[in-house]
């Protein structure tokens, strides 16, 4: 199965549709399968006393409250709009994360090829009953979140009528940069011996290291965020990737999705071909009469594998000679 790609522009437009357009161009360009944004009412999200994350004010530079901060940076749905049909125009599958009921029921007029629920509204228990309504796949983040808060979620969507098989798990660390020593890769395996389902990564790290390991581990889908300008101003640009960079990471991706390959260990036509070359088979060592003994005084192992294979040197060993031999000769039975 190929790995999804997605890139996540998130809120990197910046109110600007000009910039969600690029985003759109950027991801195309890249290599990604779909361009993914979020979308939200903010007085439905955060409360009017709700603060900053860390986070937020560090990559800001300021200090607001949540809900100007949220107000500030996503588009009115109506935008949505336009940044659909221009990315359904340029062929490159158009995803948004939902925030609430109203975004929710929206988003659903569109053709989306999953929704995405993001790590702060896995133990959202309305919320993921409107999501598990749409009858679609899911792809869901678990950064901030334990296994027993995975399986909650899991048993709502179930509940409210959503196929497992249809959901993938995003292994997440939640912190914007994340720092690597705490991402913890090996969690995509444990996540699906567990849970029996997809299991991709969403990163937040600097640079396009860890996606690339994930898929090396198993990752069905690569969620990594993009960005026109990592010097732009905003709390997610900071933890994005430019275009240049995405597209890099995308071809990695490829290169190491092509080399895992079907799991089967055998040779390659290559290595059949360079085989003959580079393994061995039992030679006379010295003259040997006919009539004589085989021993390790009087043969040994030479390349190429023209004759018979030094698996059997302890059935050759001992046996007679049924013919006189010069030093290099192959051994016959």
């Amino acid at each position: 199965m190929k790995v999804k790609v997605i890139a996540e522009a998130g809120i990197n437009h910046n109110c600007n549709i000009q910039n969600a357009f690029e985003l759109v161009d950027a991801a195309l360009n890249a290599g990604a399968d779909v361009v993914k944004f979020q979308a939200a009412i903010p007085e439905e999200v955060v409360t009017q006393k709700g603060e900053m994350a860390k986070y937020q004010i560090e990559n800001m530079g300021k200090e607001l409250t949540q809900l100007e901060m949220t107000k500030k940076i996503h588009f009115d749905l109506s935008s949505f709009k336009e940044i659909y049909y221009y990315s359904k125009k340029k062929g490159i599958e158009f995803c948004s994360t939902s925030f609430g009921e109203t975004s929710t029921k929206f988003l659903s007029d569109f053709d989306m090829p999953f929704w995405k629920i993001p790590s702060g509204e896995i133990n959202n228990t309305p919320y993921l009953r409107q999501i598990a309504t749409q009858k679609k796949p899911i792809v869901l983040s678990t950064g901030m979140s334990n296994i027993s808060e995975i399986e909650f979620a899991l048993k709502i969507l179930e509940d409210s009528g959503h196929d497992r098989q249809l959901i993938t798990l995003l292994h997440c660390t939640s912190e914007y940069p994340a720092n690597k020593k705490e991402i913890n890769l090996s969690a995509i395996k444990t996540l699906k011996n567990i849970f029996k389902v997809d299991v991709g990564y969403s990163d937040h790290t600097l640079g396009i290291e860890m996606p690339i390991a994930a898929v090396a581990l198993g990752a069905t889908v690569i969620e990594k965020h993009i960005t026109l300008s990592r010097e732009m101003e905003g709390p997610d640009h900071i933890a994005s990737i430019e275009p240049k960079e995405f597209k890099k990471m995308v071809e990695d991706i490829r290169n190491v999705e092509n080399a895992l390959g079907d799991g089967i260990k055998r040779p390659t036509t290559a290595e059949k071909i360079i085989k003959r070359s580079v393994r061995r088979s039992i030679v006379a060592k010295t003259y040997i009469k006919k009539g004589e003994h085989f021993t390790q005084n009087n043969i040994t192992t030479k390349r190429p594998e023209e004759g018979i294979s030094p698996i059997f040197w302890d059935k050759i060993i001992n046996s007679t000679s049924k013919r006189n031999y010069s030093p290099d000769d192959l051994i016959e039975w």
